[in-house]
């Protein structure tokens, strides 16, 4: 099996710092902190390993920052719900934002499937920005009411559930390339996830009802 690996196109427009950040995101994504060293990063972008220390004091805060310009992207659907009532169909439509933006870019779920294998700075702030939220009836993220996708005993599972249904596919989706027989990231399969989403969502809505 091929590990698809994603390879930094270099905007001259783009600053170096820039530039750092988005071959960092992808080797973080590809092979976990541990095992990415900062002339890996280097090398991907075309500089000489101190060059980085112009930029990022270490490993770690090349980390951190790699991690917050991706938090900050991923946080920003949660604003859908802030526009007024939280109802079914607005829940449908954050859902769909999410899916389609772990579908454009799936290196944060990547990074917090090593993160969760193999630890990594910040990894319990990950933990209480992303999930704890969730697990908790009436939690906000970025101000938002997350809506409830059970009774409060089963809600954490129920958050896991969903979780793991948009996360792990990025992630293990390649695996099933040849028998799904199309690419799981085309607009067809990602149509096809979509539907299964939609479908398993409003199931949870009319067993709630």
């Amino acid at each position: 099996m091929t590990i698809e690996t994603t390879a930094v196109s270099v905007d001259p427009g783009q600053s170096t710092a820039d530039r750092i950040l988005d071959a960092a995101e992808d080797l973080f994504a590809q092979q976990g902190y541990s095992a990415t060293s900062l002339g890996d990063v280097a090398d991907r972008v075309g500089i000489r390993s101190p060059s980085l220390y112009n930029h990022f004091r270490n490993k770690e805060a090349l980390y951190t920052a790699v991690l917050e310009r991706l938090l900050t992207e991923f946080l920003q659907p949660f604003e859908v719900l802030n526009a007024g009532p939280v109802t079914h169909d607005r829940i449908i439509e954050w859902l769909e934002v999410i899916v389609r933006k772990h579908h454009s870019n799936p290196n944060l779920a990547r990074l917090l499937q090593h993160a969760a294998l193999s630890g990594g700075p910040r990894t319990n702030e990950l933990i209480d920005r992303l999930f704890r939220p969730m697990f908790e009836p009436g939690g906000t993220i970025e101000g938002a009411q997350l809506p409830m996708l059970g009774d409060a005993d089963l809600q954490p599972w129920a958050v896991m559930a969903f979780n793991n249904l948009v996360m792990s596919y990025v992630t293990m989706a390649p695996m099933y390339r040849d028998l799904l027989g199309q690419d799981p990231f085309s607009e067809e399969a990602l149509e096809k996830q979509l539907n299964l989403m939609k479908t398993l969502l409003k199931a949870v809505f009319e067993y709630r009802a």
